[in-house]
């Protein structure tokens, strides 16, 4: 029995590493095109977040199975905004005015306090403030992403700070490692946006 036990174990970590490397994977395409202002970015990222939400349930990260869910439903509303816009074209990279900055941090706050309370009332995880706290950050930064606002970089890389030592904790070390190449890859495409911006406009950050 316990040598029929440790295979079944081997087999299913076997599993969640297959399918890390997958999803990471198509996680990669998808922050590339990101950075380069690609709207088949949200293509590859759907096929990604598919392959998160099992792995996270296995790994019992509840308030991450939340925040795919929120990133596919995103990801379908950021394809179709980056594409049609308000006005039926393309929307181009703009910084964020002074409401969307307020949204952006109201959602923080309010994902962090209800994801704490669920997670540490309703459900059997052992780190539920660390999951909260990068969960609002990423919440927010793809909120700003499907706008094609800039700070969306900013936020999510603070979610991607704080995702890095907490997948590390739970064994998802192929995650941890996508994750801190999506750090830097976010620090890239900061830096991309604003060269696309400026050229856009002759120089003159938008506003939109």
């Amino acid at each position: 029995m316990m040598i029929m036990d440790n295979r079944m174990q081997m087999e299913f970590f076997s599993s969640l590493i297959v399918l890390q490397w997958l999803g990471t994977a198509f996680g990669v395409v998808q922050v590339l095109l990101a950075r380069q202002n690609n709207v088949h970015n949200y293509l590859f990222g759907i096929i990604a977040i598919l392959i998160g939400i099992y792995v996270m349930y296995r790994s019992q990260l509840y308030a991450d199975i939340l925040l795919n869910l929120y990133y596919l439903v995103m990801s379908i509303y950021g394809w179709a905004y980056w594409k049609l816009g308000k006005k039926g074209q393309e929307t181009p990279i703009s910084y964020s005015n002074g409401r969307e900055r307020r949204i952006a941090v109201g959602i923080v706050l309010g994902c962090f306090i209800l994801m704490a309370y669920w997670l540490g009332q309703h459900t059997d995880s052992d780190v539920p403030y660390w999951d909260a706290l990068a969960c609002s950050f990423a919440w927010a930064g793809m909120w700003l992403m499907a706008k094609r606002k800039m700070g969306c970089w900013i936020y999510l890389n603070i979610s991607n700070f704080i995702s890095i030592p907490l997948l590390i904790y739970k064994g998802l070390y192929i995650y941890a490692g996508l994750t801190a190449f999506l750090f830097v890859v976010a620090i890239s495409g900061y830096i991309e946006w604003k060269k696309i911006i400026a050229h856009e406009n002759g120089g003159i950050y938008e506003k939109a």
